[in-house]
């Protein structure tokens, strides 16, 4: 256990110096950063898993469209119309706005609550007025959500509506394959999903809305001998004046992947 402004990272596994190493390791990529970050990490083959500030509420941007696409699936029992494959492809491998909103109507704030219900995902909310990406989610709720994919439990999902979410995110374009995946094994399957989302310059009453950007991603790594999942949130990625806004969207990034990349190393060196 170490602590970090804003809370306290917490590594367990069935090997001690991995727990301590992960814990020392995350600790050194957020030293010094200036963004908000929560994580979530399980390895089921080493029995570890790490959590910092995992509780947090954050803006969902685009990581809600897994949710998405397993309330659909939940509420048709896996039956879907091309039309809705074709929907679903587009959420999820090119990360569709337009599409995704079709989805989330069709379903409707009910069936999305109905799907968080059945997966256990209590600490997650869905928007009020309907926006799909001011989803209000946690790290830990989305690491269910990846437990849920990857694992054997047909009371939600079966196995093959889970493999279905899980090939979409194995197609997702690879300009959007950063984040979590930074640095996972070259042997292991990865499914990926990432959001970003730049907040309006209007409240600027909120010191955690003045324009920055919420970078999210999360990744389940399957193949062989791999089965864990990492989600990383992160905002306050602040654009400095006079700068390209994507710098704000470059710095969130960075953060991801600093984590990732020592995360990945500690559990799988040398892969």
């Amino acid at each position: 256990m170490q602590r970090l402004m804003g809370g306290v990272i917490e590594c367990a596994s069935k090997k001690p110096r991995l727990a301590h190493a992960l814990t020392r390791d995350i600790a050194r990529a957020l030293a010094g950063r200036t963004s908000r970050a929560s994580i979530a990490l399980y390895d089921r083959t080493t029995r570890t898993s790490c959590a910092y500030r995992a509780d947090k509420h954050y803006d969902s941007a685009s990581i809600v469209k897994p949710i998405v696409l397993g309330a659909l699936l939940h509420a048709t029992g896996g039956d879907l119309s091309e039309e809705e494959q074709d929907l679903a492809r587009k959420m999820i491998v090119n990360s569709d706005n337009q599409s995704t909103y079709v989805l989330w109507d069709m379903i409707g704030p009910d069936g999305i609550q109905d799907f968080l219900d059945e997966a256990g995902m209590t600490n997650t909310a869905v928007d009020e007025a309907g926006f799909m990406g001011l989803t209000q989610v946690t790290a830990r709720d989305q690491a269910i959500l990846l437990e849920l994919l990857t694992g054997e439990d047909d009371a939600v999902l079966d196995e093959e509506e889970r493999a279905y979410v899980l090939e979409l995110m194995r197609d997702v374009q690879e300009d959007q394959r950063w984040g979590a995946p930074a640095g996972a094994p070259s042997d292991a399957d990865v499914q990926v999903k990432n959001g970003w989302l730049q907040r309006s310059e209007e409240n600027l009453m909120n010191p955690w809305d003045r324009g920055d950007w919420k970078v999210h991603s999360m990744s389940a790594i399957t193949g062989r001998a791999y089965d864990y999942g990492l989600v990383v949130l992160t905002e306050n990625n602040r654009v400095p004046e006079d700068e390209h806004p994507e710098v704000g969207w470059g710095y969130g990034m960075d953060t991801i992947e600093s984590v990732a990349k020592a995360i990945h190393r500690n559990l799988y060196p040398g892969r």
